[in-house]
């Protein structure tokens, strides 16, 4: 089968997946928010919050989801790549894998601290399973040892993981930090996706 076979058959069922067709009719830029919009619901991840991080954030929908529920919070988004501007999102582009990118974004926090991490952050996939596992566990890694940092007691993180080689040792630390660790696979993730998020409630300072 031609390339050209295989991309018409992706973008068919790209057009036919009904959260694309809720994202177009709700205006939001991924049909990704409806992954955070189903955690928030079960888990009420952003009641109350007042700082938030969104890592990873282009092309920016779980931003647009925060501040749609949180209009008062502040929202600060960080990713490598460009993101056209949203109303009352600080956005910094800059490599959170690099200590640049760390370096922008404790400056642009200041003294503020923050009461949520979120992380949709996952390496260009090579399609080699044991590469993509090292790269995404590294950056939920890296998501986790922010919380370090910058997250205030009683905080809470939401992070993407996939299942294989380093899950357990990562779901063990975060059950020593938090005080309610759980394993979320929202509807809206692709059935052939191994993507899921661990959902840290309750930062122990």
């Amino acid at each position: 089968m031609s390339k050209r076979s295989d991309t018409r058959r992706w973008l068919d069922k790209h057009r036919s997946d009904p959260y694309v067709k809720a994202a177009q009719k709700d205006n939001y830029r991924s049909r990704a928010v409806y992954k955070l919009a189903e955690v928030d619901e079960r888990d009420r991840l952003l009641a109350g919050k007042r700082c938030i991080v969104d890592l990873g954030a282009a092309p920016g929908g779980w931003s647009q989801y925060c501040r749609r529920a949180r209009p008062t919070a502040r929202i600060v988004a960080l990713d490598r790549l460009p993101m056209d501007p949203i109303e009352g999102v600080e956005f910094l582009q800059g490599d959170f894998a690099e200590q640049a990118g760390l370096d922008a974004l404790a400056k642009a926090l200041g003294d503020d601290r923050v009461d949520l991490v979120l992380s949709d952050m996952a390496p260009n996939l090579t399609g080699i399973m044991v590469a993509d596992q090292a790269g995404v566990m590294q950056l939920a890694e890296l998501a986790l040892a922010l919380c370090d940092q910058v997250l205030v007691g009683g905080g809470d993180l939401l992070i993407k993981v996939f299942q294989g080689e380093g899950f357990d040792e990562l779901l063990r630390d975060m059950r020593g930090r938090f005080g309610k660790v759980a394993v979320r696979k929202p509807k809206a993730s692709r059935d052939a996706s191994r993507e899921m998020y661990l959902l840290g409630k309750g930062w122990r300072t």
